[in-house]
């Protein structure tokens, strides 16, 4: 797999900007990853919040109880971007090899380019009750995997006896994991990622049973 590699192209992504073209709740969401980057998710305030979007504190709780109900919101924004571009980023290739080496980048360039916004989800969630919601926010991109990997079994490219539902998930959490321990918290040197990701696509080749060329 080594001659392998594809860079994601992440162009499909909207940026994280307020504008006039979204909703209220979404306007709320923006601005608060904005106020949050910019003070801390501690020091920030809901009226921080609906200054940045420009509406009434009212309107906040209209669509949110507290400014870490939030969280929840820039994950699914999060995913709700994620999914229809990892699609159409695989649907490229054609073989399961290159789809898998694709999917590998996608996260990765993914991870480090929304790293920020990553790092605030996370802290926020995991200081609220709404940690416990993150698996029906990544629902979505569980069940377009298992998808993913129910055709290359039917096509006889993965192992016979994969179990597709719980595959997906341990392929997000590996790819994601490995993602963030490059981009999340530090900046990685380019050839430590290289690496990272060379023993991430041979990993996954092995517990998926591709056979390479």
């Amino acid at each position: 797999m080594t001659n392998r590699h594809f860079s994601a192209k992440l162009t499909d992504i909207q940026s994280f900007k307020v504008g006039d073209d979204v909703s209220k709740r979404d306007k709320i969401m923006l601005a608060a990853i904005d106020a949050f980057k910019e003070k801390g998710i501690e020091k920030t305030t809901i009226s921080d919040i609906v200054k940045t979007a420009g509406v009434a504190q009212g309107t906040f709780y209209l669509y949110f109880p507290s400014k870490l109900s939030v969280m929840p919101a820039i994950a699914e924004h999060l995913i709700a971007q994620m999914v229809p571009a990892i699609e159409k980023e695989l649907t490229q290739h054609a073989d399961v090899l290159d789809q898998a080496d694709a999917l590998v980048e996608f996260i990765f360039a993914f991870t480090r380019q929304y790293r920020d916004v990553l790092a605030l989800t996370y802290s926020g969630l995991a200081a609220t009750e709404h940690l416990k919601e993150w698996e029906d926010i990544y629902e979505p991109i569980y069940k377009w995997v298992a998808s993913f990997l129910e055709k290359a079994k039917q096509d006889k490219r993965v192992r016979a006896n994969l179990n597709c539902q719980y595959a997906a998930k341990f392929i997000i959490g590996l790819l994601e994991s490995s993602a963030e321990q490059m981009y999340l918290f530090t900046e990685t040197d380019t050839e430590e990622v290289l690496i990272q990701k060379r023993e991430v696509k041979q990993f996954l080749l092995y517990a998926l049973g591709i056979e390479t060329p």
